[in-house]
């Protein structure tokens, strides 16, 4: 009994550690759909509708269909993803690995588009809307995972709470080790993305794709292991 009590945390733990990971990708992802698609988020879609509002008064020149492709295609993925989840029991479930490979597998798809039409407008919408789905699934599977302040496209929730449970405001307590890496791990990630684009689209998206198959396999690995042990 002991045992099994001291065993408990570790999924909790590594599955925190797979979502940090995924917020990282969710920033180089996000760092070529701005600077390589023309100012365009994949995972941010709070990014994306502030850019429409703009675009649509002629600001300028800011772009209206991409973020629309972005907006639609994320709606769609996550919708995807809500479906292949259904009934599911939350956690890591065997569905979350699939899903997980599903994303991965069209990052690879988008980054194959990418490269074989680099220079065509209506290629990259589609690159853009495969990007964007990918991580509306990513961001259902990370909400049936259900780690707290860890959704792994966005920070601001993260960042409100880590500011409103500070010493200064609430002064209650918090996990501000995971909210700081989050919030710190999707810097870095779009700061990585950035760099990688000067060597290429497909450099940067291939760094994405790694860490998102990676990502997949050890929440696989770590599901099957619960599932022995229970």
């Amino acid at each position: 009994m002991s045992a099994r009590r001291r065993t408990r945390p570790e999924p909790a733990r590594a599955h925190l550690g797979v979502m940090l990971a995924l917020t990282f990708s969710t920033g180089i992802v996000d760092a070529v759909g701005y600077l390589g698609l023309d100012k365009v988020f994949a995972g941010n879609m709070t990014g994306n509708v502030v850019i429409l509002g703009m675009a649509l008064t002629g600001a300028n020149r800011l772009p209206v269909i991409g973020p629309l492709i972005a907006l639609g295609a994320f709606m769609l993925g996550a919708a995807i993803g809500g479906r292949g989840l259904r009934g599911a029991v939350p956690g890591w479930d065997i569905r979350v690995s699939w899903l997980l490979a599903a994303v991965a597998a069209l990052l690879v798809v988008a980054t194959g588009v990418a490269l074989w039409r680099p220079h065509e407008q209506s290629w990259a919408f589609a690159v853009t809307a495969m990007l964007a789905a990918a991580m509306g699934m990513q961001a259902a599977a990370a909400r049936h995972v259900a780690v707290k302040d860890v959704t792994t496209v966005v920070v601001t929730s993260t960042i409100t709470g880590m500011a409103a449970d500070s010493w200064f405001g609430a002064r209650a307590g918090q996990p501000w080790p995971r909210r700081a890496a989050a919030i710190v791990l999707l810097l870095a990630g779009a700061a990585v993305g950035a760099l990688l684009l000067r060597f290429g689209l497909g450099i940067a998206l291939s760094a994405a794709i790694a860490v998102t198959a990676g990502c997949c396999l050890a929440g696989h690995s770590l599901g099957r292991r619960s599932a022995v042990t229970a």
